[in-house]
């Protein structure tokens, strides 16, 4: 393989990784705790765009246990948004990058 082709190749990968980069910030994950009582949206670049929480669960006796499962919802949306970009990565074929080197998403 010539330098040509490798630099070609190059482009291409960075042009797909910008890509997907693009399309992970702007996916939305919904997490949810409590049995879907607290649910929280989180955009792929971690932002938080909507939270919904049944009128059930205000209990100004208990604030601890809203704090407690908006916290949940949160981390369950994270983890998903950690999962999808590990799926992007997969289904980029891994990419042949060296061990250790990681995406820059």
């Amino acid at each position: 393989m010539n330098i040509n082709q490798l630099m070609k190749q190059a482009q291409q990968m960075q042009k797909k990784l910008e890509e997907k980069q693009k399309e992970l910030e702007t996916s939305e994950t919904e997490g949810s705790s409590g049995g879907g009582m607290v649910k929280i949206t989180l955009k792929g670049n971690g932002s938080a765009t909507k939270i919904s929480i049944d009128p059930k669960l205000i209990d100004p006796e208990d604030p601890e246990m809203l704090e407690d499962l908006i916290v949940a919802a949160i981390n369950d949306a994270a983890s998903k948004n950690e999962a999808a970009k590990a799926s992007a990565m997969g289904d980029m074929g891994g990419m042949g990058l060296p061990p250790g080197m990681k995406l820059p998403f």
